[in-house]
């Protein structure tokens, strides 16, 4: 006897898409409204020990005395990464020289596989030369995103032009290394340049 009735299966390949599309929508939303309520400062940041864009091995130690202003994403990001680092090249442009030589602007790729050195260089030096980029093993990579409550999760995909969904916040870092303020990644340049002299004056 055949079924009049034959049950459906689910779509589970799509309720699972959409699953992963609202955690990067929460994700996104919550990071800042959680940097915003801490009461006493969020205890963002943490050490670090990672590799820069000309291969040297550098830690969070090494930006005592200046503020960090540092962002997270990857050199494969098709929009995001590259208007964000492109207002914060600008915001830099509007300090002093005085001003600057306080601040650095760091990038850290939340996408370790793909962002070699030598990409990692290539990159950051088409936004400024002041710009510091920093990259590691996944193993030296994920502690960090984990300090600063960063979201970051890679697209399965065959393709090896994948992408990475990511939270997109600037974080400004006293220099003491504590955090002091935050930006999100929209932020215009006069913005992000006024908030670096707040805290340079502060």
């Amino acid at each position: 006897m055949t079924d009049k009735h034959p049950k459906h299966s689910r779509p589970w390949p799509v309720i699972l898409a959409g699953l992963a599309a609202l955690l990067v929508i929460v994700a996104v939303g919550v990071v800042p409204r959680f940097l915003e309520s801490a009461p006493e400062g969020p205890a963002i940041g943490g050490p670090f020990t990672l590799t820069d864009q000309s291969g040297r091995t550098v830690s969070d130690a090494d930006f005592r005395g200046k503020v960090m202003l540092i962002y997270f994403g990857y050199t494969f990001c098709p929009d995001v990464c590259p208007t964000t680092l492109g207002n914060v090249a600008q915001a830099y442009d509007l300090l002093s020289p005085a001003e600057q030589a306080q601040v650095v602007p760091i990038f850290v790729t939340v996408d370790p596989e793909r962002d070699t050195v030598d990409q990692i260089a290539q990159y950051v030096a088409a936004f400024s030369p002041a710009f510091v980029g920093l990259t590691g093993s996944p193993e030296q990579i994920a502690p960090v995103l984990k300090e600063f409550r960063v979201y970051a999760r890679k697209v399965e995909s065959k393709d090896p032009n994948y992408s990475v969904d990511h939270s997109s916040i600037l974080y400004v870092m006293g220099k003491n290394g504590k955090y002091a303020a935050h930006f999100t990644g929209e932020a215009a340049p006069k913005e992000i340049a006024a908030g670096l002299k707040k805290q340079l004056a502060g």
